[in-house]
């Protein structure tokens, strides 16, 4: 009985995509403009329970569903949204890594440059002025392996 239940559960999302699909990108659409509004400083990061709240989801509907169609969480996803935000902002604007750290909601600089190198697999600086560490041709490749997916 369990069993039948758990396919019961997973194929109401394989049945569904085109619905999943377009809950997907309401998602990130919902959660980009969280940043573009600059919410971070007023309510912290977004989470999975303002999301399925926005979508009239329950949170652990919600979660499986965007586990089950993008292959990842969505705590992961705004992480990786938040470095792709950082990176566009390192590219486009003067402002310091500590002020872009803090404008992403990160605790402290040094976490954010940790994590950045992380998923990036390089430093902001080296990012930002890439004409000295690195090769166009890796921060193209990068640029467009992260834009894959985040779009």
């Amino acid at each position: 009985l369990l069993n039948y239940c758990k396919r019961f559960y997973t194929r109401q999302f394989i049945t569904r995509s085109e619905v999943n699909r377009c809950i997907i990108q309401k998602t990130k659409r919902l959660i980009d403009e969280y940043f573009f509004m600059n919410k971070i400083s007023e309510k912290g990061l977004p989470t999975s329970d303002y999301c399925s709240n926005n979508l009239n989801l329950s949170s652990a509907y919600f979660e499986d569903l965007f586990n089950h169609e993008t292959g990842m969480s969505i705590a992961e996803y705004i992480q990786l949204r938040r470095v792709h935000l950082a990176k566009e902002r390192l590219w486009n604007t003067n402002k310091t890594v500590s002020c872009i750290a803090r404008e992403l909601g990160y605790p402290s600089q040094q976490y954010f440059c940790k994590l950045f190198k992380k998923l990036s697999g390089y430093t902001p600086d080296e990012y930002r002025n890439p004409c000295r560490t690195i090769s166009w041709q890796d921060q193209y490749k990068k640029s467009l392996y992260s834009y894959i997916i985040i779009e």
